[in-house]
């Protein structure tokens, strides 16, 4: 906040500085003298007295001329008058004055009475967070005093800035008004749900969430259901963010959501299954019960969740299916076969076997749950997951639960709102309605609302904008109210009162999931020594913005399936900010646990060396594509490795099978040249990507 003199300003206003100086003091500010400085808003509050003020004195060097004027023209007729006559006309314009004067006093003197009388009685209602006009508005009182009486308080607020209600009532006793704050009606919730009616309810399919262990096959287990290849694109073949697919068995449907196996996606697993039905454990037979099966057992459990036991890798010469049994006797599953209530099947991923068994008892399950819904009422759903694309904007993968889902629909979910432009379902194909238990992926949405949220269809696009407002602006408080007075310099004198060292961290991922589960799961590293706390996070490539917070807040950065653009890292480098990138979750979480236990010891560092922009694309039969770029800073190297990275998201990373300069080969291109890259195994590159070279360097010990 920019600063001005007292002289400065008393120049402005055409004032003297001494003046300006008795004002400033008489309002509770402290200045010394002409020299000292104030800031802006108390400027602002100084002007707005002054101008007030002004105007009063316009109004009275009115009235002044105008009885001046009177007794020039007297003046000029008694002129022609004898002394004597003067001096009676003189009594009487006295004994005129003099009644005229007590009879205005009575009156201002009753007024005073009756606004006082009045002023005791009088009580205001207001919101929790009011304009200083409005509230101004309300006391019928100039706005001006109420700046006054805010300077000794503390607060400096201008017309049209906000003031909290507390402090709104203990204005209004000071002006001698009862103000009441009306409570936020936190109860009230859209998205509350009326009862359908039993007679307009259909039968709708089960919501199986797929949980387990980590390289336990959940993955590969709906491969083969869904006769399609996921695990490819996931990085180390692990499942990275929730999918929800559709898959038809013979006249009936099943939705699949496939929760990562991790246990760093502890959050994104409990998601799942508060929308889900049914819930299959898979539990490999080779390897048996582990903490993650542990944990996907009692999310189950809490979400009160039918659960079926899908012990997989049975075709593997070491599967022992009797112990898995047993074991999971021990966690409280009795199996039916062993006498119990919990369905288990023996399946094998790789073969197939079992695989109809599976399908045929979720189909059981579900046919003895009756779930039902209507369909002829507005869509309500849960958003599975959402990330910002450059071309479509906000999308969300939403869950239809009840109703349907048309395009042209107004929607709102958590603080976002918007109209439904366009549906694709997990197929990739546009449709133009959504009915329970369906998957798909909507775009309009305002902004990219957080993973978990409700969805709800409004009667119109004002009701929407107007709930998701209201949710954005509670959010909004609830945020600055416990860090609106906070400093850099009380940041680290709490932490030296306390003797407690804390790791600030910020993290960036592509999509919302991957944000809550990271963020969990490095905060549990926290033990009595060093505490981790999350200053920020958000969804997209690492900017400037995010390394400057960084630095202000001696924090690392966590970045997850994103890179940061070479400005950042140019800042980065500058203010000595760590910047630690990852594609998969277990690196951060070993990194993290190993550096808060003083155990990180790295061999090897990643040096990036160059960066260049795909400029154009060639086919070619015989290798491949060709990606035609520019080398916009460092080299790029022919023995480096490659990382794609398009709208601030990696793409793929490996390495680069040939670099070439017109017709010759070359070992490296410098900056501000041309060359022609292809890549090993990846034919995807489009235009405007970025093409980053890096190398590992050893570091000395």
């Amino acid at each position: 906040m920019s600063r001005i003199r007292v002289y400065e300003l008393a120049k402005e206003l055409k004032i003297s500085s001494k003046k300006l100086v008795d004002i400033l003091r008489d309002l509770g500010v402290e200045v010394k003298n002409h020299m000292s400085t104030i800031n802006e808003k108390e400027g602002k509050a100084v002007k707005e007295i002054l101008v007030e003020s002004d105007k009063k004195k316009d109004g009275m060097k009115a009235v002044e001329t105008g009885e001046d004027e009177e007794k020039e023209t007297k003046v000029k007729i008694k002129r022609h008058k004898t002394k004597e006559d003067v001096e009676k006309k003189i009594e009487k314009v006295k004994d005129k004055k003099k009644t005229r004067e007590t009879e205005i006093d009575k009156k201002r003197k009753d007024r005073t009475k009756r606004n006082v009388g009045r002023t005791d009685k009088k009580t205001i209602e207001i919101e929790d967070r009011i304009t200083v006009k409005e509230l101004a508005d309300k006391m019928g009182t100039p706005a001006t005093e109420l700046i006054k009486k805010l300077i000794p308080m503390g607060v400096m607020a201008g017309l049209n800035q906000s003031i909290e209600g507390d402090i709104a009532v203990l204005l209004g006793q000071k002006l001698g008004f009862e103000v009441f704050v009306k409570k936020p009606d936190v109860g009230f919730d859209y998205l509350s749900d009326e009862e359908d009616d039993k007679d307009s309810l259909m039968p709708r399919s089960p919501v199986v969430t797929v949980m387990g262990h980590v390289d336990h096959g959940k993955t590969s287990l709906l491969d083969k259901i869904r006769k399609t290849r996921v695990t490819e694109k996931e990085a180390g073949g692990i499942t990275q963010h929730i999918g929800a697919y559709k898959v038809d068995i013979e006249d009936k449907t099943i939705v699949f959501l496939d929760t990562p196996g991790h246990e760093a996606f502890t959050a994104m697993r409990a998601r799942g299954a508060q929308v889900t039905d049914i819930a299959i454990l898979v539990v490999a037979a080779d390897d048996g019960v582990m903490p993650q099966t542990i944990e996907a057992i009692n999310h189950a459990k809490a979400a009160n969740v039918p659960l079926i036991v899908a012990i997989n890798k049975i075709d593997k010469p070491n599967a022992n299916p009797e112990r898995v049994k047993q074991e999971l006797t021990d966690q409280g599953l009795l199996l039916e076969e062993w006498g119990g209530d919990t369905i288990g099947v023996s399946v094998s991923a790789h073969t197939g076997e079992g695989i109809d068994d599976l399908l045929e008892m979720v189909l059981l399950v579900a046919d003895m749950a009756e779930l039902k819904a209507n369909p002829d009422r507005k869509a309500v759903g849960t958003v599975i997951e959402a990330k910002l694309d450059k071309g479509r904007g906000p999308v969300a993968t939403v869950l239809v639960q009840k109703g349907t889902l048309r395009v042209g629909d107004s929607i709102v979910t958590g603080a976002a709102y918007g109209k439904v432009r366009a549906m694709t379902n997990d197929k990739g194909k546009r449709i133009a309605k959504a009915g329970p238990s369906t998957p798909v992926e909507v775009i309009g949405l305002s902004e990219v609302p957080n993973s978990g949220d409700k969805l709800a269809v409004t009667s119109d696009d004002k009701t929407a904008r107007h709930i998701a407002e209201d949710r954005k602006q509670r959010i909004r408080t609830a945020q600055l109210k416990p860090t609106q007075r906070i400093s850099l310099e009380d940041l680290f004198n709490q932490i030296k009162e306390g003797k407690v060292k804390e790791l600030n961290v910020i993290i960036k991922a592509d999509v919302y999931g991957s944000i809550g589960a990271v963020k969990q799961s490095i905060e549990k590293l926290s033990n009595d020594e060093v505490r981790i706390k999350t200053i920020h996070s958000g969804v997209g490539a690492i900017t400037e913005t995010d390394v400057m917070l960084a630095a202000a807040s001696n924090a690392i950065i966590i970045g997850f399936n994103v890179r940061p653009d070479s400005k950042a890292v140019q800042m980065a480098h500058h203010e000595d900010v760590d910047i630690r990138t990852y594609r998969i979750i277990y690196d951060a979480i070993n990194d993290l646990e190993a550096a808060i236990k003083g155990m990180l010891e790295p061999k090897y560092k990643e040096v990036v060396t160059g960066r260049a922009e795909v400029r154009a694309i060639f086919k070619a039969s015989s290798i491949g594509t060709i990606a035609g770029c520019y080398v916009q800073e460092g080299k790029i190297r022919r023995n480096g490795g490659i990382r794609i990275v398009r709208e601030g998201i990696v793409i793929f990373e490996g390495r680069i099978e040939s670099l070439k300069r017109f017709k010759d080969d070359a070992r490296e291109v410098l900056q501000g040249f041309e060359c022609g890259v292809s890549i090993e195994n990846f034919n995807d590159i489009k235009e405007g990507d970025i093409l980053e070279c890096f190398v590992s360097q050893e570091i000395p010990r």
